[in-house]
């Protein structure tokens, strides 16, 4: 077996990161387990010393039928950065597997995904799975998504509706992975890290771990369900429960003051039979059957080309409910999703004229590709 002098001295390293958990990772990968076989897998983000996406490939290589495994080091602090090879024959030896030392380059540090020798390893892989820096998951995505590898990589969701990111939803190069879908999930962190002492809890095997909210899994590996949606299961129309209908109902889908399109508050009370363009929450996202719906562009950061906004709000101001102004002109609200109405409960714009307007959250823009009917018979009884 290799020398791991330089794994076993990491050890005693203090880490400052998230920790991802094995059930988080095995709860996912299951999902595309048929996928994996005779593949080299590389976590780029990852020390094997701790990582547990090194542990869940490591000690499950033989039955994922997996080709290789890679992981690379980032170093801190001067510490030595390598990277960890492994290509079967002992799998529940976490330290199996050959030791290799890398070097940076002049603009990354050893270990970085962007550092030559990194993409070295990328080039090499054929599946990338990891829990990437989130300050800098768009870097990250640009760069697995030049390198035409396949990847599962965890990150916030509110970055799907990001410019750079928004472009692959849309066009069906990426999307949520399959077992995330709502409330949030366990990252462990380095028992002696205090700096979200507030938000740290100790579980029942004595570490330190922090729930976060809004965590999904991005990928481009096909899975199941995302051939069902909204209204398919198992790939076949459902029709077998009630659908939300827009004829009879506008009342319930007011028109945005500066978008053609029309506010729908959540996922599903998304109108089987409207033709038009529809603003939905993001966690429609976890809906999203590229069969069903077409992704036109989101609200904010000039990814709605093809839905602009036909206002702006530049003479407005904003007004607390109880009459003060902020001091915050319309401006702000320029892009959002606006309805002109005042719920009694938030902030809304108003102008010199008295037209008042409240922002909606983030909102997705899509449209149904195969609307049915209120009078088409479904199957069901209402």
């Amino acid at each position: 077996m290799a020398d791991n002098t330089k794994l076993k001295n990491a050890k005693a390293v203090k880490n400052d990161e998230f920790y991802t958990c094995y059930d988080t990772i095995s709860n996912e990968v299951g999902h595309y387990r048929d996928q994996f076989k005779g593949q080299i897998v590389y976590c780029n983000c990852d020390d094997p010393t701790w990582s547990n996406f090194w542990r869940y490939f490591h000690s499950n290589f033989a039955s994922l039928g997996l080709k290789k495994l890679i992981a690379t080091h980032y170093a801190k602090d001067s510490q030595p950065s390598y990277a960890m090879i492994y290509d079967g024959g002992d799998d529940f030896n976490m330290d199996a597997g050959k030791v290799v030392e890398i070097v940076g380059n002049d603009n990354y540090s050893a270990g970085d995904f962007r550092s030559d020798a990194c993409i070295s390893f990328l080039n090499e892989s054929s599946i990338v799975c990891t829990n990437p820096p989130f300050s800098l998951f768009r870097e990250y995505i640009a760069t697995l998504v030049s390198s035409g590898k396949e990847f599962l990589v965890l990150g916030n969701q509110n970055a799907a509706t990001t410019k750079d990111i928004f472009p692959l939803f849309k066009e069906n190069k990426m999307w949520y992975g399959a077992s995330i879908h709502s409330g949030g999930i366990d990252f462990r962190m380095p028992d002696d890290y205090d700096e979200y002492s507030k938000n740290v809890f100790i579980k029942e095997d004595g570490h330190h771990y922090i729930n976060l909210a809004g965590i999904r899994w991005f990928t481009n590996m096909d899975v199941k369900y995302r051939h069902d949606g909204l209204w398919h299961l198992n790939g076949k129309f459902d029709d077998t429960q009630a659908h939300k209908y827009y004829e009879g109902n506008e009342t319930l889908y007011p028109m945005y003051d500066n978008y053609d399109a029309i506010e729908v508050n959540k996922t599903k009370n998304v109108p089987i039979d409207f033709d038009g363009i529809m603003g939905v929450p993001v966690t429609f996202l976890d809906k999203f059957n590229p069969d069903e719906f077409e992704l036109l562009g989101c609200t904010q950061r000039g990814c709605h080309d093809l839905v602009p906004d036909t206002k702006k709000y530049d003479d407005y101001w904003e007004v607390k409910q109880d009459g003060t102004r902020t001091k915050s002109t319309g401006a702000k609200t320029n892009e959002n999703g606006n309805l002109a109405m005042n719920d009694g409960k938030h902030n809304y714009f108003i102008n010199t004229e008295g037209h008042i307007v409240q922002s909606t959250y983030s909102r997705l823009f899509i449209r149904n590709r195969n609307p049915i009917s209120k009078d088409k018979d479904l199957g069901y009884k209402a």
